[in-house]
C-alpha cells in the first residue's frame, strides 16, 4: 500500500512542481506590489518592431528609464523597426495573446510573464520527467531545487520586461530538457529532436552575443546521430546541425553595424583602456592613434566626451580599424591584463538582477530606483554570500568538468556519454558567456551582460548537488515512461 502510494506520488511530482511555479509567479507579478524591471534603453530596439509605444508620450527621461517599471503600453502599428531576433517572435506572441484576451489598444506587460512562464513550466516538466527515479527523496530534492533556483524572483522579474535575457533562460532550459529526453528514450522521436533544435534556435538567435554558442550547439546535435540507425533520422540531424551552425555565423556577420560599433567602442575604451596604466601604448599596440587615449574610461553612452562617439574622425581612426580579433590577440599577449578583467567579471558574476534598475511601478510611491526582492532567497543569498572571486569560479568549473570526464570515461553506454556531454555543453556555454562580455563589450553593464553566465552557473550548481544526492541516496534506475 505504502509502496503504491510512493510510486503514485513520484509520478506526480512534475505536476506539483508546475503548481508551485504558478503560485510563485502569481505572488511576484500579480499580488501587489508587483515586480518588474525598468528599461535601461534596450526596450527601444524591439518596441517599434512588435508594435509597442509608451502609453504616455510626455513621460520624462527619468520616468522612462532606470527608475520605475512600466506595466501598460500602447499597441501601435507593427513592423516599423528592423530588430529581428527570436525574441521578436516571443514578444509578438505576447502582444497577440493580449489582443485576443485583453485589449487591442493597451498592452499589459504581464502577458510577457504568461508566455515565459508557460515555457519555463514546459522545461521543468521535461527535466523532472526524464530525470526522476524510484527514489522519492531524490525526485523531491530535484523538483525543489529547480523551483527554488529557476523560479527565483530575480529571474521572474525579467519576465516582466522587454529584455532579451529571459529568452536565453527559458530556451536554454528547454534545450537541456529536450536533449536529456532524447538520451532517455529507447527510440527517440523525430518530434522530440525537432523540439531540441527549435529550442536551440530560439536560444542562439535571441541575442547576437549568443552567436558563438550556435556552433557548439550544432556540434552537440551531431552527437544524436547514433541514437537511431535509420537514414531519415541521420539526415534530419545533419540538416538541423549544419543550418544552426551556418545561421549562427550569418547572424554575427549581418548584425546591425551600429551595435557592433557600440560593442567595439566599449571593449576598447571601457575595457582595455579602463584603468590602464599605459593607455597610449595600448592603443599603439592595437594599431590605433595614441591621441585617442583621451577617451579612456568612457563608454559609448558617456555624454560630452572629448570626441563624440559618432564623430567622423572616430570612423576613420577607430571603427574602421578595429575588430574583436585584434582585441582577443591583445589579451592573449597580456594574460595578466586578461586575468584582471576576469576578476572584475567575477565580482559581478554572482548577480542575477540589475540593481541599478527599479522594480516598482511609479504608482506605488516608492523612491526612484527602489528594488523589491520578492521570493528572491536564491538570488539574494547568492549575491551576498557566494564568493565572487575568479578563483572560486575556476575551481568549481574544474571540479564540474572533472566529474563529467570521470562519468564519461567510466560508462560504455553511448546514451550516458551523450547525457554527460549535454552537461559539458552547459559548462562551455558558461565559459563563453563569461568571456564574451569582457572581450565583446568591456566592463559596461557587466552584471546584466553576465546573465547567461548566471544561468549556466546555476544549472551547473544544481546538477552538481543532484549528482551528490544521487550518490548518497543511490536511486534505482530511471522509471519507465
Amino acid at each position: 500500500m505504502i509502496t503504491a502510494y510512493l510510486k503514485k506520488l513520484t509520478r506526480s511530482v512534475e505536476w506539483w512542481t508546475l503548481l508551485a511555479v504558478c503560485g510563485i509567479v502569481v505572488y511576484v507579478t500579480v499580488i501587489r506590489p508587483i515586480v518588474g524591471i525598468a528599461d535601461n534603453g534596450d526596450f527601444l530596439r524591439i518596441m517599434s518592431t512588435v508594435g509597442l509605444d509608451y502609453s504616455n508620450p510626455s513621460l520624462s527621461y527619468e520616468d522612462k528609464y532606470f527608475d520605475y517599471f512600466i506595466k501598460d503600453w500602447n499597441l501601435v502599428t507593427l513592423g516599423k523597426g528592423a530588430y529581428i531576433t527570436t525574441q521578436t517572435l516571443v514578444v509578438f506572441l505576447a502582444t497577440l495573446l493580449n489582443r485576443l484576451l485583453y485589449s487591442n489598444t493597451v498592452f499589459d506587460m504581464r502577458f510577457m510573464v504568461l508566455v515565459y512562464t508557460a515555457l519555463l513550466m514546459t522545461a521543468l516538466y521535461f527535466l523532472i520527467r526524464y530525470n526522476k527515479s524510484k527514489s522519492l527523496l531524490f525526485t523531491i530534492i530535484m523538483a525543489v531545487l529547480l523551483v527554488f533556483v529557476f523560479s527565483d524572483g530575480a529571474y521572474i522579474a525579467y519576465f516582466n520586461s522587454l529584455f532579451g535575457e529571459p529568452v536565453s533562460l527559458v530556451f536554454l532550459l528547454l534545450t537541456m530538457a529536450f536533449g536529456i529526453a532524447l538520451t532517455k528514450q529507447e527510440r527517440p522521436s523525430g518530434k522530440l529532436l525537432t523540439l531540441y533544435f527549435v529550442a536551440c534556435i530560439f536560444f542562439v538567435f535571441s541575442k547576437i552575443q549568443n552567436a558563438p554558442v550556435g556552433v557548439l550547439a550544432a556540434l552537440m546535435g551531431l552527437r544524436f546521430i547514433p541514437l537511431r540507425t535509420d537514414r531519415s533520422w541521420r539526415r534530419r540531424v545533419i540538416w538541423f546541425s549544419v543550418g544552426l551552425a551556418l545561421g549562427s555565423i550569418v547572424m554575427y556577420m549581418v548584425a546591425p553595424k551600429q551595435y557592433k560599433e557600440i560593442n567595439i567602442y566599449q571593449t576598447v575604451f571601457y575595457g582595455i583602456l579602463k584603468d590602464s596604466p599605459t593607455p597610449k601604448e595600448d592603443l599603439e599596440e592595437l594599431g590605433l592613434n595614441p591621441e585617442l587615449a583621451i577617451l579612456a574610461n568612457t563608454n559609448f553612452f558617456t555624454p560630452n566626451t572629448p570626441i563624440p562617439q559618432r564623430d567622423p574622425r572616430l570612423y576613420e581612426e577607430f571603427y574602421n580599424q578595429m575588430s574583436h580579433a585584434k582585441i582577443a590577440i591583445f589579451y592573449l599577449k597580456h594574460p595578466g591584463r586578461l586575468l584582471d578583467k576576469l576578476e572584475v567579471a567575477a565580482q559581478n558574476g554572482m548577480t542575477i538582477r540589475p540593481y541599478y534598475l527599479g522594480t516598482y511601478l511609479q504608482s506605488e510611491g516608492q523612491p526612484s530606483g527602489a528594488v523589491l526582492t520578492k521570493f528572491s532567497f536564491w538570488s539574494e543569498g547568492k549575491h551576498k554570500w557566494m564568493p565572487n572571486r575568479f578563483l572560486f569560479i575556476f575551481l568549481l568549473y574544474l571540479a564540474y568538468f572533472a566529474v563529467l570526464v570521470w562519468e564519461w570515461v567510466r560508462t560504455k553506454d553511448y546514451r550516458r556519454k551523450v547525457f554527460a556531454e549535454l552537461f559539458a555543453m552547459i559548462g562551455l556555454i558558461g565559459v563563453f558567456s563569461f568571456l564574451i562580455p569582457i572581450i565583446g563589450d568591456g566592463e559596461a553593464d557587466l552584471s546584466k551582460h553576465l546573465f547567461l553566465f548566471n544561468v549556466c552557473f546555476d544549472m551547473m550548481l544544481v546538477s552538481c548537488l543532484l549528482w551528490l544526492v544521487g550518490k548518497i541516496t543511490r536511486p534505482a534506475s530511471p522509471m519507465k515512461r
